[in-house]
């Protein structure tokens, strides 16, 4: 992160630090949404990562990790465990922010103020139809790519010249964030989001835990239906538990 967008972010909204991650406390989607992409069609130049409470156990356990967090420049909550600390910190409201969610409504947002995208990462045929639909929602898409490209500077080559100003990236944690990390040092002035598997479930190939799990924040119980062996993970999460509960966290 550099000083200018950590004072700009500093000053706007309020920073809690859990564990050794600091996250900021957006009161909700809009607020982060209008922050990146502003009124007059400005774009912030910097990057977003989702924190949830399995980022903070993995980033207090491994400081290569907790490097690559901190340095995103906007760290927002994506996990109930994670906003019901900042809460209590805070003493006001904040709301969960879900990734998948807030890259959706970005694009919605960029196509309304026009701002060029690029998107990379996820297999040949999932990037296509994820371009496919954004076109389709009047997005200016400048340029896609899927996660199989052989020559990274190429891609970032690509995206230089692109003119794109919000680029998403779809390689899972932290791969695509370190590839963010080398595509700005080249190309610094554009948004940058990991997004993890989220043109699967734009593109409808993975099923999304349906709305009303979603409303009582029970994603992760129905990730874990659907995927048994994410129990190892899941039961991991009971120290964050225990930890939020005795004040440590």
């Amino acid at each position: 992160m550099t000083e200018a967008s950590a004072a700009v972010l500093g000053q706007q909204i309020p920073q809690v630090k859990i564990g050794p991650v600091q996250v900021s406390s957006f009161a909700d989607m809009q607020q982060l949404l209008e922050f990146i992409v502003r009124e007059d069609g400005s774009v912030y130049a910097g990057s977003a990562i989702a924190i949830n409470p399995e980022k903070v156990l993995t980033a207090m356990r491994n400081p290569q990790i907790e490097a690559v967090i901190s340095g995103a420049d906007i760290r927002y909550a994506d996990g109930i465990g994670v906003v019901k600390v900042m809460r209590k910190r805070l003493k006001k409201d904040v709301q969960r922010i879900p990734g998948c969610e807030l890259w959706q409504n970005l694009m919605l947002r960029a196509a309304q103020y026009k701002v060029p995208v690029f998107i990379v990462g996820a297999k040949p045929e999932v990037n296509q139809q994820t371009a496919d639909k954004l076109r389709a929602q009047q997005v200016n898409l400048v340029g896609a790519v899927d996660g199989y490209f052989k020559d990274e500077a190429v891609l970032i080559e690509q995206i230089k010249q692109s003119g794109a100003r919000i680029v998403s990236i779809a390689m899972g944690s932290p791969k695509q964030e370190l590839l963010i990390q080398r595509i700005r040092a080249q190309h610094p002035d554009c948004f940058y989001m990991g997004v993890g598997g989220t043109y699967d479930v734009f593109t409808g190939n993975v099923k999304r835990a349906p709305e009303l799990w979603c409303k009582l924040n029970l994603e992760w119980a129905y990730r874990l239906l659907s995927q048994p062996s994410r129990i190892g993970r899941q039961l991991g999460l009971l120290r964050y538990v225990w930890w939020y509960w005795t004040g440590k966290i």
